[in-house]
């Protein structure tokens, strides 16, 4: 549920990985509490072009097209206010940013930085398996770069 298509390549993208699935029962109102927060979301008292969405269950995504207006400290500072708040509503956590995900048999799996030797000295991950990269700074990137093997992705830095 992200529609990136009105957005230019150099759009700003941040991305915010649960420490949980999001249950497809509260997709729809937290996608609506997103979508209310993109609308209204400002930059220096102007509106910014956004968007934001949830991807794969785990990832809140947004986007600003940020030619048309940058967001600046305070805009951030009021994503992430937000983001707060709707983790503490539905108990997950998007600050976590040591737990990794990937994708094994078209299911999406976590992994603490900590448990990540383990797992490929167990042979359950490989080199050519798929992580997601929340580190994506532009929708280039994003499309480009949001699935990595392993062996390219910053995670490899931890086995």
């Amino acid at each position: 549920m992200l529609d990136l298509i009105a957005y230019p390549d150099t759009s700003k993208v941040w991305i915010y990985p649960s420490d949980q699935c999001i249950e497809d029962t509260l997709i729809p109102e937290i996608y609506h509490s997103i979508q209310q927060f993109t609308r209204q979301w400002t930059s220096h008292q102007a509106a910014l072009f956004a968007t934001g969405g949830i991807l794969h269950n785990y990832f809140i995504v947004f986007v600003v097209d940020d030619q048309l207006n940058s967001p600046g400290g305070c805009s951030i500072d009021k994503s992430v206010h937000f983001l707060q708040d709707l983790g503490s509503t539905y108990h997950k956590d998007f600050f976590n940013r040591m737990i990794f995900h990937y994708l094994k048999d078209d299911n999406i799996f976590q992994v603490h930085a900590n448990d990540l030797k383990s797992l490929y000295a167990d042979q359950k991950i490989d080199d050519d398996t798929l992580f997601f990269n929340p580190l994506v700074k532009n929708k280039k990137e994003f499309l480009e770069q949001w699935l990595v093997p392993l062996k390219s992705s910053w995670h490899y830095q931890f086995l």
